[in-house]
């Protein structure tokens, strides 16, 4: 990369780098074990004039999303997440019956359904064939097709500008951020509002949440840099939510800039909290690689001693940050012997790059395992209550992030 993605400066720093790893969607089924496996280096990298960080858009969201593995529906607090966000949305915006909703990004209908529920018109845009058939078969309509300037500009010539256009975890998926929130422009009413979440870069940097630094995600977000991705589009953040999702997330609602007015104090408080921490200076980046090193040397600790005491491990999830951490460790199935998931997609197939396998979530309690490695350490409070289970025979949960933790009983 030589230049920032939003900015054009050449002046870009080194955060952490990862090494080279598969994309983290690039499950293998049986077939592919003894083909070729591409790799991709993974430098974060921030930008010193605008503080965006970011990734080298090195595969295409093509290449990611045409056929995708991730089903956002298999995640019950996130299915409750997204219908708490829609009941309090329509009360924020003030939908009415007239109202038209669009979400960008929309998956297999996981938040649309709720809308759909609430009478009110709607419309996803996803670019994944396979998760948008699911969506239809739910009820949702959904456009195939990636959200750009054009896009955008078809979608009002042909449904009306929509008064909320919703866009959660997908800023950080696209290369061209400049033309991405064109499109959320050439979408929203003059008078409406965009909202989007992701992930904070402010909890990823303090949280040591490397893992969710995957080439899936471009860029990575305080809302410094937030503020100037979506005025590159004509857009202004009015306002924002501090989120516990993904580690910590914000949600940010922004307006088109003629309407915007002035933000309210929660913006600059985040602000202030984010200078405070040094994320407008290289200071606050420092210490980060660090800090990574240590959580890869304390979790291949534990595997290693696991497995010379004869103790089992396998692993619980396969999501897109636990293929970055079992890549960045070099996890392998003598350590880790498999990993189970909700999602019948991944069921057969390996982890890109370390070939672990993916099983049914049954696995875990006809095996008895001495320890479940939790991947998607973001959902603790759900899956340790799922998976309480594990203590029936004494087995014990272990989560990699922000520190290796092992909870005993059903703390």
């Amino acid at each position: 990369m030589t230049r920032c993605r939003l900015c054009g400066s050449a002046t870009l720093a080194s955060v952490v780098d990862l090494g080279a790893t598969p994309p983290c969607e690039s499950f293998l089924a049986a077939d592919q074990l003894d083909r070729p496996e591409p790799a991709y280096p993974l430098h974060l990298q921030v930008c010193t004039a605008c503080w965006l960080a970011q990734i080298p858009p090195l595969i295409t969201p093509e290449d990611t999303f045409s056929e995708y593995a991730y089903f956002s529906s298999f995640s019950t607090s996130w299915v409750e997440h997204a219908r708490t966000f829609v009941t309090d949305a329509v009360q924020k915006v003030g939908l009415g019956p007239d109202a038209f909703v669009v979400e960008v990004a929309s998956n297999d209908g996981y938040l649309l359904k709720h809308v759909v529920d609430q009478g009110i018109r709607c419309l996803g845009i996803e670019p994944s064939v396979n998760v948008g058939a699911a969506a239809r078969d739910a009820g949702v309509p959904t456009l195939t097709q990636f959200l750009s300037p054009d896009t955008g500009s078809a979608v009002r010539a042909e449904h009306g500008p929509a008064d909320l256009v919703v866009a959660n975890n997908v800023y950080a998926h696209i290369p061209d951020v400049v033309g991405f929130t064109e499109g959320l422009r050439a979408l929203v009413a003059d008078d409406g509002w965009v909202s989007i979440e992701v992930q904070h870069l402010l909890t990823l940097i303090e949280e040591n949440q490397y893992d969710t630094i995957y080439h899936e995600h471009f860029q990575y977000y305080t809302v410094a840099s937030a503020i100037r991705a979506l005025a590159s589009g004509g857009l202004a953040l009015v306002d924002l939510e501090l989120l516990p999702t993904h580690g910590g997330s914000i949600r940010l609602w922004a307006r088109p800039a003629e309407v915007a007015g002035e933000p309210t104090e929660r913006v600059a408080d985040v602000l202030d909290r984010e200078k405070a921490a040094g994320l407008q200076e290289l200071s606050g980046y420092t210490e980060f690689s660090a800090r990574v090193a240590k959580v890869r040397r304390d979790l291949l600790r534990f595997l290693i001693e696991a497995a010379e005491r004869g103790e089992t491990v396998v692993g619980y999830g396969a999501p897109g940050k636990g293929n970055t951490l079992l890549n960045h460790c070099g996890i392998r199935p003598d350590l880790l012997a498999y990993t189970v998931d909700r999602n019948p997609y991944k069921h057969g197939r390996f982890t890109p790059g370390t070939r672990i396998p993916i099983l049914p979530p049954e696995q875990i309690a006809a095996d008895k395992p001495d320890y479940v490695l939790v991947l998607p350490w973001n959902l603790r409070a759900e899956l340790v209550e799922q998976l309480s289970f594990v203590h029936d025979w004494g087995g014990r949960l272990v989560f990699p992030i922000p520190e290796l933790s092992i909870v005993e009983g059903t703390s």
